[in-house]
């Protein structure tokens, strides 16, 4: 019989539910039945878009009181990739030397079951506690990410359900557990640019317009000034290149359009709206009246967000420290998480396992990491109910 209390044992458990998105596995399913029988008020949600898989998601909260401290994370995980690459099977749990490998064993269904096995464990000894304790747990982070928490955030404020604060248990650690709290993260925005010419023989350039001097003007353009030079807890917001393509299988014609890409991770000082308005002023700058180009940026949902160091962040620092000895950084580097939807409903912190192996073949977490991150949950939660 699975003890839910024991993290480790739940996260091999999750493991071996095979949840590669958007496949729900039976592990929504599981955290479902342990925390209803815990005592959580439980709701399966199924939610669906043109274009997009359906996707199932779990909302759970034990009391009606305030404050409402919730937790948030994903069960479905990324292909396996080639599994005759893997030396022990992706949905096997096993422990070996100390390690839990499978796929999610890292991110993030080791953070998941810490957080469970923490809630219940603290729910046993303090059962009048007189605030509550929820669950948001998605089956969308690792794909379109539409159906999934973000939709549960608009279930939840259409059901008057709102939380206080929150802490999203994503791997967090670069090296060892406690390194790091993430208290932000960085936006991000992709643009095209295409340029227009005139496509033409090489040895007749005088009849043809060659579109590539013109991007590289352009793309100089954009990175010849740094967009700005950082904030206190945000580092400067860089912009990189990815592709520059004419589609050209010839080494004697001039193509008609050159296109290139680029992607922006941006600070607390910028909004897409101003970010893009500030590439379309150096784009025009660079393009004067001799370029003819097209610029295009995709909408986005990734805004740069920061929850302010204060009382929240300290008790987590607090707990961390205990446990681990170690004193984290806040940090706000890395790329996007469900946190992008989540702090627009509350304040919302991120710590979880050492994210070295996370889609990785072999992928795999320490068990005494795992349940070494389910103390620091425990010690956090008495922290936060502690008033």
């Amino acid at each position: 019989m699975l003890d839910a209390r024991n993290a480790v044992a739940l996260t091999q458990a999750l493991i071996r539910c095979p949840s590669v998105t958007p496949d729900e596995g039976g592990a929504l399913r599981l955290i479902a039945d342990i925390l209803g029988a815990a005592g959580f008020e439980t709701h399966f949600l199924r939610f669906s878009a043109d274009g997009t898989p359906d996707v199932d998601n779990l909302y759970a909260r034990f009391g009606r009181g305030t404050p409402h401290l919730l937790f948030a994370g994903h069960t479905d995980v990324v292909p396996v990739g080639d599994e005759t690459k893997w030396t022990v099977p992706p949905f096997s749990g096993d422990i070996r030397d100390g390690k839990l490998y499978g796929r999610g064993a890292t991110d993030m269904k080791g953070g998941v079951a810490a957080s469970i096995s923490a809630a219940l464990r603290f729910i046993d000894t303090h059962p009048d506690f007189g605030g509550s304790i929820g669950f948001l747990i998605t089956g969308d982070e690792e794909g379109p990410a539409i159906n999934g928490t973000v939709k549960v955030l608009d279930w939840m404020k259409a059901k008057g359900e709102t939380f206080d604060h929150c802490i999203l248990g994503e791997p967090t650690n670069p090296e060892r557990l406690g390194d790091m709290i993430k208290i932000g993260r960085r936006g991000s925005l992709t643009g095209h640019i295409v340029v227009q010419g005139k496509q033409g023989h090489v040895a007749y350039p005088h009849l043809a317009d060659n579109p590539i001097p013109g991007m590289m003007r352009l793309v100089q353009g954009v990175l010849a000034e740094p967009l700005d030079q950082g904030t206190a807890h945000f580092g400067a917001t860089n912009c990189e290149f990815t592709t520059i393509d004419v589609g050209n299988t010839a080494t004697n014609v001039i193509p008609n359009a050159v296109r290139a890409t680029f992607n922006i991770r941006f600070n607390d000082i910028w909004t897409p709206e101003t970010l893009e308005a500030e590439i379309r002023k150096r784009l025009d700058k660079a393009a004067g009246n001799s370029i003819r180009y097209e610029a295009r940026f995709e909408p986005t949902n990734a805004i740069a967000f920061m929850t302010q160091p204060g009382p929240f962040v300290d008790k987590m620092a607090a707990a961390i420290e205990e446990m681990t000895g170690i004193k984290p950084q806040l940090s706000t580097t890395g790329g996007t998480s469900d946190a992008r939807f989540i702090c627009q409903h509350g304040p919302v912190i991120e710590f979880g396992l050492t994210g070295k192996t996370m889609h990785q073949i072999d992928e795999h977490a320490d068990a005494a990491e795992i349940d070494a991150l389910a103390k620091i949950y425990e010690g956090v939660i008495e922290r936060y109910f502690a008033s």
